[in-house]
């Protein structure tokens, strides 16, 4: 017998007498998300709808079943996340890393969220104060918030926060849109090497005491054979009050170390893309606009990537920040009209 709607709708509430099983009849209840997204059909094709009461949901979350649509019940009343950051240990007792930190990972097709937060809650500032987590990669600081992993792609958040310090959104994988959303962090706090589409969105630079460089907003990692990697359209680049003037980079690029049959060291394949077109910037932003990044090269130095030797560029730059410069390549016309056009699915 279908569905009445087409789809399937569960709701997660603190409800402990609600029933947890699923009913064509009534909305199944569940008292965490994660035991609502198990419940999903794995075969996917029809949008499991699952809306999320208001509260502060502590969760650690896999997104492993195909077109899961999260609800939330307003972006300030509804907060999912955790407080893992990279240097912590897992139940095995190995560190979490940046690649399994994340407060929310999403390893399946068709993802959608709506008037959430997704959060890290780490203690960033307290670390910094008095630095206690395992180094795990740069710093082991790394707390990310959302995460788009293999598997993910066609993920759509909209009218969402994602909310953390350093490595907020990991872009890993797979088509991801985000629209009218609020992203903050302070340290490569949008990286990673997927096609991701910002539109309308707020980036919001968080202070950082004692730092000279407060921080960066990009660090992509595309491949060299990826047409397209980051791409920020019709954004607002804001800060928290305490963060100074001429002190945050659009970005640096990132070229991650992975084993090869003749060492380990910087993927020689990766060659970042990050794009800013019609983009609102404060007056926190650098005049050069992008800073280089070290690698480790294959004879085992560290060596920096040049932002030159990236894809970067903008178009359409205003506000105190959109100041131009040799280190800030300027699109051309064509190319910035073909991106204001571009959908990523």
């Amino acid at each position: 017998m279908p569905r009445p709607s087409g789809r399937f709708d569960a709701r997660v509430s603190r409800r402990r007498d609600a029933p947890a099983h699923v009913s064509i009849a009534t909305v199944p209840h569940f008292n965490s998300v994660s035991d609502a997204i198990a419940a999903a059909p794995s075969a996917g094709g029809t949008p499991f709808r699952i809306f999320v009461d208001a509260g502060l949901w502590d969760e650690k979350i896999v997104v492993d079943r195909p077109d899961v649509h999260l609800v939330g019940a307003g972006r300030e009343r509804c907060r999912i996340g955790s407080d893992r950051a990279a240097g912590h240990r897992r139940p095995d007792g190995e560190p979490w890393g940046t690649w399994g930190c994340a407060s929310v990972i999403v390893r399946a097709p068709g993802f959608r969220a709506r008037a959430l937060t997704f959060e890290n809650r780490f203690d960033y500032l307290g670390h910094l104060a008095r630095p206690v987590l395992e180094t795990v990669g740069a710093n082991g600081a790394q707390a990310v918030a959302l995460m788009f992993d293999q598997g993910s792609d066609r993920a759509l958040i909209e009218d969402c926060t994602i909310d953390g310090h350093q490595d907020t959104l990991f872009a890993e994988a797979g088509r991801s849109w985000l629209r009218r959303c609020r992203v903050r962090g302070s340290v490569d706090f949008l990286f990673g090497a997927g096609d991701c589409v910002l539109d309308d969105c707020e980036i919001v630079s968080r202070f950082r005491p004692g730092k000279e460089r407060q921080g960066y907003l990009t660090a992509p990692s595309t491949p060299a054979s990826q047409e397209r990697g980051l791409l920020l359209r019709r954004c607002t680049l804001s800060r928290e009050p305490p963060v100074p003037d001429a002190s945050v980079a659009l970005g640096r690029p990132w070229r991650p170390t992975r084993t090869f049959a003749d060492g380990r060291y910087g993927d020689p394949a990766v060659r970042g893309s990050a794009l800013f077109v019609d983009c609102a910037m404060d007056a926190h932003i650098d005049a050069n606009g992008w800073d280089a990044m070290s690698y480790i090269a294959r004879d085992g130095s560290r060596v920096m990537f040049d932002p030159g030797d990236a894809r970067f560029g903008e178009a359409g730059s205003h506000g105190p920040g959109a100041m131009r410069g040799e280190r800030r390549p300027i699109l051309d016309e064509a190319t910035a009209t073909a991106l204001r056009r571009y959908r990523p699915f």
